[in-house]
């Protein structure tokens, strides 16, 4: 039985192999398309309308994919079969009503049904609102107060730019000119969506609610009601400090943040403020927006950023787990490096010198301990001495970026910034989508570990320490991790073992062991493993009505890399991925594996699908040709 699933393995690792190396672009990096719900693709048609260059042939295509992943409760998801979201759906609506498609056909009759019964289209959230602010669909009085004079705050006040996220404040900058100018879409065609209300909205009495019910959320919402009663100021000099913000991080055609968000802001910002259409920075903007669109035979969509980087370091270290070339990998990744740029980071941390990757192509001001620490233990795996000082520089970051001050937290690395942890700010109005910083998380400090002990860092130097403190204090009481940037406590548990099993800490430790039993618990009948999006809401952790490849194989490294190659769950699942591979290599997966926001904005990453089972199964390979069962690298 062994030796036939030896043989299968064998086989599957060449055949996926063959398949990645396919989609490898001629420089050597690889990038897939990155999915996420409804309400992009249908902010990108509203954004057409908004500024009156609509491209008919373009959004006929968008129709149709919008229409595609409409789900059968009516109304559109944030995930694939995920259950009705009242605002994607209000926006998938609205934009396949400036489309062309008409209130009564079915589908529409079947969503304008589903909102109504989730209470109207007062009932959205806050981003949604100011959308709908933009086209005179609700007032303006609908969204929290954001002052444009926010940009004038010192940093010691309770609320400033530095003491949010990146994606937060790339977001948030363009749009308080937007809210403090309250311009008008063009609208050429004159769609309105007052059917979706169920009370008019010049009636509603209820927009600011707040996200929860907590004395901080009490408070902040009557300091919104406070607000209302100043004046509302938009003084050129806060005008001009939050377009220098923009220019300066305009990173051009990948845009602000290099999110479709921010970018989408900007250039209604400077549409809004008189830039014509070929200003070079209104061009770029509009230039980056349109670099995200994904354009097929019969449908179209936009993403909401690109993911290269990611991309290459993870398939590049499914290549080298199957004993193929990284060299071209890691010679498009070397000059990436960000090594000239101080960003938003450099706040916190003045005396430190650059040294991370970004996400995307390019976005030099906002770098990543995640992303930089997978590249990292690739360039470190390649073993070509030309990388050594990119990886000291990486290292000599990635430590400068830990959190501090002790705490809870303290040891911990966010993803993008230390320190970002003022947790009251997310109960302000604006924040109901619960998103507005980036605390340290375990996945993302399994990470880091994992890089620093595969380059020499031992379990007992401080920063180690403090690290692995931290991951202990995360273990939730059923063995398990939170997984904050994949789904969900498989990739947290995942990433935690294989952190754990980098600085030689094996089975024997009792956290190991926890995590080991919790992993086999959570393993379905047909040898895989999946985990449904609602596991950051309300849905049993580890679970999911289906098994996915990447799911599976993330249980799978992390099983091995806690020692338990030889577990018969090792081998249902190995086997499993064997059985459901496709005669070209590759695997399926609909389901949504990761999150950009947990409980409001999900991804489907279209490469997690190839290269993560590529990677468990020549890792099991690997194991099961070799004298010793523990796995020789941090990733």
């Amino acid at each position: 039985m062994l030796d036939t699933l030896n043989t299968e393995v064998g086989h599957a690792v060449d055949q996926a192999q063959a398949a990645l190396g396919r989609l490898q672009k001629p420089d050597g990096h690889f990038v897939f398309e990155l999915e996420a719900d409804a309400t992009i693709p249908a902010e990108y048609v509203l954004l057409e309308h908004f500024l009156d260059r609509i491209d008919p042939p373009l959004e006929a295509k968008i129709g149709v994919y919008l229409r595609s992943i409409q789900g059968e409760h009516g109304g559109w998801p944030l995930f694939h079969d995920g259950a009705f979201n009242i605002s994607a759906s209000v926006k998938a609506y609205f934009a396949l009503k400036a489309i062309g498609d008409s209130p009564d056909a079915p589908h529409m009759v079947r969503a304008r049904d589903a909102i109504f019964a989730a209470g109207g289209a007062e009932r959205t959230n806050v981003f949604t609102r100011a959308q709908l602010a933009l086209f005179g669909e609700v007032p303006w009085h609908a969204v929290p107060v954001m002052p444009l004079e926010i940009m004038h705050l010192p940093r010691w006040f309770p609320f400033h730019l530095s003491k949010v996220s990146y994606w937060s404040r790339t977001v948030i900058v363009p749009l308080l000119v937007l809210m403090a100018k309250r311009p008008k879409a063009r609208n050429p065609h004159g769609i309105h969506i007052r059917e979706l209300f169920r009370t008019p909205p010049e009636q509603v009495r209820d927009w600011i609610q707040g996200p929860d019910k907590t004395g901080w959320s009490t408070f902040f919402k009557h300091l919104d009601s406070v607000l209302r009663l100043l004046p509302q100021r938009s003084s050129a000099g806060a005008v001009a400090k939050a377009v220098a913000f923009v220019r300066e991080r305009l990173n051009g055609d990948d845009g602000l943040g290099g999110i479709y968000p921010a970018i989408a802001n900007t250039v209604m910002m400077y549409d809004t403020l008189g830039y014509p259409p070929d200003h070079p920075d209104a061009a770029i903007a509009w230039a980056a927006v349109r670099k995200l669109l994904v354009i097929q035979d019969d449908r179209a969509y936009c993403q909401p950023c690109f993911s290269p980087i990611w991309d290459t370091g993870l398939a590049g270290h499914a290549l080298a787990e199957a004993g193929a070339s990284t060299d071209a990998a890691c010679a498009w990744l070397g000059p990436k490096q960000i090594l000239d740029v101080a960003g938003d980071w450099s706040v916190r941390r003045p005396g430190l010198r650059p040294g991370g990757w970004a996400f995307q192509y390019e976005n030099a001001h906002y770098p990543d301990v995640d992303d930089t620490a997978v590249v990292g233990m690739l360039l470190h795996r390649n073993g070509d001495p030309v990388y050594a000082e990119a990886i000291a520089r990486a290292k000599e970051w990635i430590l400068g970026m830990q959190s501090s001050g002790g705490g809870k937290l303290d040891g911990g690395w966010g993803a993008f910034e230390p320190e970002n942890i003022h947790l009251y700010l997310n109960h302000i109005p604006f924040a109901d989508h619960g998103a507005l910083l980036d605390p340290p998380t375990s996945d993302v400090t399994a990470r880091c570990v994992s890089f620093l002990a595969q380059i020499g860092m031992t379990a007992d130097d401080p920063a180690m320490t403090r690290a692995l403190a931290f991951l202990r204090r995360e273990q939730e009481p059923d063995g398990s991790w939170f997984g904050r940037w994949g789904t969900n406590y498989i990739y947290g548990t995942w990433s935690v073992l294989c952190a754990l099993n980098a600085v030689g800490i094996g089975l024997d430790d009792p956290a190991v062991r926890k995590a080991v039993d919790w992993l086999v618990s959570v393993q379905r009948e047909d040898g895989g493993w999946g985990e449904d999006e609602e596991s950051y809401d309300r849905a049993p952790p580890g679970r999911y009505k289906e098994a996915t490849p990447s799911q599976t194989a993330w249980a799978l490294l992390g099983l091995m890399a806690a020692g338990a190659v030889d577990h018969p769950a090792v081998e249902r699942g190995v086997a499993y991925l064997a059985r459901t591979q496709r005669p070209d290599g590759e695997w399926d997966e609909k389901p949504y594996t990761a999150v950009g926001f947990p409980k409001v904005f999900y991804l489907r990453y279209h490469g997690y699908r190839l290269y993560f089972p590529l990677l468990a199964l020549a890792r099991y390979r690997t194991l099961s040709r070799g004298n010793t069962k523990r796995v020789a690298f941090g990733f």
